[in-house]
């Protein structure tokens, strides 16, 4: 995979497009929905970061422009802590959270050799520390999702699922919402969770943080014959096809989707919203539209409204260069209706 990307970056796949957001929209009404988000998610390593095929702008791009539609305020923005370390042992071992003090490590675990330059005494408050706040939105997510009388919020960042206990992968180094879960559970605030994983990749660590829990339930639909692989086994796992378009997609999940709740009877869903399904997208093969995308994420909202179970959003993936502004679209749509 990382020769891959590297080859593709030697040719300027990757670079970054200077793009603006959305005009401003007179007399939007704020949603009322929690929004989890700091401008400190961004990762800013000497310009170094727009060698990476994700684009760690895609946050304040997003943000910047639901705020310019007047749907997110500084009333409805919510900033987040960093997850302790008490937190962290919750799902990674010491000795993981130890490799996260070395740059050679952190830099593999993101597969961008290019971070190797960075002395260790830096690694924690450019990188480790941003993502540890990330992960803390999306524990901020659900708290807020479990007490707001509209059962939902949204973190504009998080859903780092390649994560595992003992080892970064994939450019996820903390396992944000398996942390979430064992915190609130720990707190008596939940005792059964849903992950409905729909990046386009298997939510590989998710499933191993959670392996032979039975208190959480893992669904995880991803394309099949690209990373990671191998696949980890989780509690459902359902395969598309290379070049999936968005009717096959969503009557596929559409399909699903009930049937999870009747077997995880959950008391949240953590919803990992990853949009590299997009046509176009340089690290998977689906054919997927913005349109699609934003139904996709509505048919989630749905099924939770339906049965009455809290709904938490992460972004996590996405890597073509539009991949932030489909992403913009679909939550602006989700706030939108909810006011209505």
């Amino acid at each position: 995979m990382i020769n891959l990307i590297f080859s593709r970056l030697l040719l300027g796949i990757f670079a970054i497009p200077l793009v603006s957001c959305a005009t401003v929209v007179e007399n939007a009404q704020p949603s009322s929905i929690p929004i989890v988000y700091s401008p400190k998610y961004k990762i800013n390593v000497f310009g170094m970061e727009k060698l990476h095929p994700f684009d760690i702008a895609k946050y304040d791009k997003i943000y910047k422009g639901l705020k310019k539609d007047g749907l997110v305020t500084e009333q409805n923005t919510v900033k987040p802590n960093q997850l302790t370390e008490e937190q962290l042992l919750l799902v990674h071992t010491p000795e993981y959270l130890k490799s996260l003090k070395k740059t050679k490590n952190v830099a593999s675990y993101l597969e961008a050799p290019q971070l190797k330059i960075i002395p260790n005494r830096m690694i924690d408050s450019m990188i480790v520390s941003r993502a540890r706040l990330a992960s803390g939105g999306t524990l901020a997510a659900a708290r807020l999702a479990l007490t707001n009388s509209d059962k939902m919020a949204i973190n504009l960042g998080g859903g780092f699922h390649h994560a595992k206990p003992d080892v970064g992968e994939g450019f996820c180094i903390i396992a944000d919402v398996p942390i979430a879960i064992k915190v609130l559970q720990k707190e008596g605030k939940i005792t059964r969770a849903l992950i409905i994983d729909t990046d386009i990749h298997q939510g590989n660590g998710t499933i191993v943080c959670l392996k032979d829990d039975p208190t959480t339930y893992t669904f995880s639909m991803h394309e099949g014959g690209i990373y990671p692989v191998p696949k980890e086994v989780g509690d459902r796992d359902v395969e598309v096809a290379a070049g999936v378009t968005d009717e096959v997609y969503l009557k596929t999940l559409e399909a699903e989707i009930d049937d999870l709740f009747k077997k995880s009877k959950p008391n949240i869903v953590f919803h990992v919203a990853g949009c590299d399904a997009l046509e176009g997208d340089p690290l998977a093969n689906g054919k997927m539209s913005h349109e699609g995308i934003a139904k996709r994420d509505a048919l989630v909202l749905a099924a939770c409204k339906r049965h009455g179970v809290p709904y938490v959003m992460t972004l996590s993936g996405g890597y073509s260069k539009d991949a932030w502004n489909a992403q913009y679209k679909s939550i602006k749509s989700l706030l939108e209706a909810e006011a209505k």
